[in-house]
């Protein structure tokens, strides 16, 4: 294996989730309770998401694969607690 040049990009690794809320307005409104917890070590992690067509994709980025792994994880938790609120509360958007 050669050796890696410190050139290249710290982001070694990567993950992407993409989850289908079903419609634009759903998908906006977990996006914006999402937002505002910004990643603890961003020399580390980076995290970006958009919304398109109902649905809330994620990337992540990392400078080792256990960061990526905790944030990923801790992030899928909060979109958990996130979706299941706009499942219960959520019936009167439709």
């Amino acid at each position: 294996m050669a050796d890696v040049p410190n050139a290249l990009s710290q982001w070694e690794f990567s993950s992407d989730l993409e989850v289908d809320f079903g419609s634009e307005e759903k998908a906006s409104i977990v996006y914006a309770a999402l937002a505002v917890d910004k990643e603890l070590q961003p020399d580390k992690v980076k995290r970006l998401m958009t919304v398109s067509e109902g649905k809330l994709s994620v990337h992540f980025e990392a400078t080792e694969a256990r960061f990526l792994r905790a944030s990923f994880s801790s992030f899928v938790d909060v979109l958990t607690l996130a979706t299941k609120t706009i499942e219960e509360f959520g019936q009167e958007m439709e």
